[in-house]
Parts: structure tokens; sequence; C-alpha cells
């Protein structure tokens, strides 16, 4: 089997340590030496309420090499902070002005998804939870050319997401036109059994049922250290956690069967990063 039809990269850093040039560029030359062709980027700190910073020369420095090498498609992930599921109406503001400076920052740099978490609805319940989520969505104003993606759950707590009904009961609260990012090791700590190849089936099929896979635009490969319905969210290497190898090739072919990226945010461990694991990736896509 071919692997000139898989887009597969890593969550890369804009930092300038991370590589020679001023800013997101950094990204770009760093997939490439990871081996990838696609990827994920924070826009800035994760752990902060911060504003993007990127001038108009840093942006076209990505654009440019990313363009040049065929390295995308892109996708900004949001900060951990934000909550869309809060009922607390400083947080709900705090993260409707934080998605929309990340969406504005995806136009920027010519980025075509932002992905974010649902977050917890924090006793809410679930479906004011939903409901509050679809409200901050309602109220962004998203850029041509810019999409939002919800990202599923491992589903610990009252975090929304760990259930395909959740994501579609979003799409169905808001009337942005939104799409979805499946997390294998979310999926799995949420319950979905995709250890073997008829498992990743039938978890494809519901989420077609419950979701539409017209709708599945990125997903984030991981496996996990954790049993599956734990809903614990730890990464491991492809193919040397609780999924394993089976699984993790069935989803890494379905995926590249339906024409969707992944990125890896796969640990850094046991003399094995990024680079590793997308070879890796690779190499159970092409397996025989």
């Amino acid at each position: 089997m071919s692997t000139d039809d898989i887009r597969v990269g890593a969550h890369t850093s804009i930092a300038k340590s991370a590589g020679p040039y001023d800013g997101p560029a950094n990204a770009v030359h760093q997939q490439m030496e990871y081996g990838g062709n696609c990827g994920q980027i924070f826009s800035h700190s994760p752990q902060v309420w911060q504003s993007p910073d990127i001038g108009d020369e840093a942006a076209a420095q990505f654009t440019d090499l990313a363009d040049e090498h065929d390295v995308g498609p892109w996708v900004i992930h949001t900060s951990y902070l934000v909550n869309l599921c809060t009922p607390k109406d400083d947080l709900r503001e705090k993260s409707l002005t934080s998605m929309q400076e990340e969406v504005d920052a995806a136009a920027t740099l010519d980025v075509p998804y932002v992905n974010v978490h649902l977050g917890a609805h924090t006793g809410a319940g679930v479906e004011g939870g939903l409901r509050n989520a679809g409200s901050v969505l309602d109220d962004l104003d998203v850029p041509d050319g810019v999409t939002v993606l919800v990202e599923s759950d491992a589903g610990s707590g009252t975090k929304l997401g760990g259930q395909f009904e959740h994501l579609a009961t979003v799409a169905d609260e808001t009337s942005l036109d939104i799409e979805f990012c499946l997390d294998t090791a979310h999926v799995w700590g949420a319950g979905y059994d995709i250890s073997t190849e008829s498992g990743v089936t039938e978890t494809f099929d519901e989420f077609d049922d419950v979701v539409g896979l017209d709708r599945l635009a990125y997903v984030h490969l991981n496996d996990s250290k954790h049993g599956c319905g734990t809903n614990k969210d730890e990464h491991a290497h492809i193919g040397e956690g609780e999924i394993g190898v089976e699984g993790m090739r069935a989803f890494i072919r379905r995926t590249a069967a339906e024409g969707v990226p992944m990125a890896l945010e796969t640990p850094t461990e046991g003399g094995k990063s990024f680079e590793w694991n997308i070879e890796r990736a690779r190499e159970l896509h092409a397996a025989e």
C-alpha cells in the first residue's frame, strides 16, 4: 500500500528556539525535519489567556514556506483555558474573545482550521453545557476560509464531547458551519473500542450515523497509556499503547482512505519523538 496519499504530521512550535525563523515558519521548518506534511500549532502559550502576536511578514514566511514544500493543511489548537460549555459569564466572555482571536489568527496565516475542546459544563448539565457551547459558537465572526473544529474528548468529570451524540448536538445548537476532529486516545478513553479492525469500522460507522463523516476534517493520532472507557487522557507512542498495532493501523488506513489529515500529539520519551511516530504511522499504513 502506497504512503503517497497519507497526510500525517505533528504538533510543532512557532517559537524561535524551534528553528531559524522569527515565528510561525519555524513550525513548518520543524515539521519538515520530522518528515511530516501537515500539522498543528498553538498561536501562543496554551496555558494562559494571551492574544496571538503574528505580524504580516511572519505570516507571509509561514504561508510561503508551507506552500513551497506542500506542508498542510494546518490547524491552530486553541488555549486549554477556553470553555465553551461554561455557565459562568466571565469565563464565557474570555473564551469567546480567545476564540475570536484564534480564528482571526488562522485567517492571517491562511490556516483553514481552528480546533477547540467543548470544555466542562461544571454543573450546567449536559444539555445546558451543549447549549452554552452553541451560543458561544454563534457569537463568533469566523473569517472566510476558516472552519472551527470541535474535538472529541475522553469525557472525564463534567467534560463534554466524549460521546458522538454530544458533537451532533452542538452542531444542531449552532448556526455556525462547524466540523470535527477525532482524537484516537480520546475516542478510546470515552469507551469506543478501536483496538481491532472491526472496532474501527464500527466506530467510523457510528460516527457517520450520528455526526456524518463528511464533517470529519482532522484526526489527532495518539495511542493511549490507559484502558478503553477509563476517561483517562495520556498519550503513548503509536502502536505501543493500549490501542495497539492492529487498532492504530486500521484507524490510520481508514482515516487516509477518507482523505482526512492526521496530527500527532505523542510524547517524547524512551528515545522516541515525533519523527519516530510519523515514520511509524507511515509504516503501519503501508504494511501488508
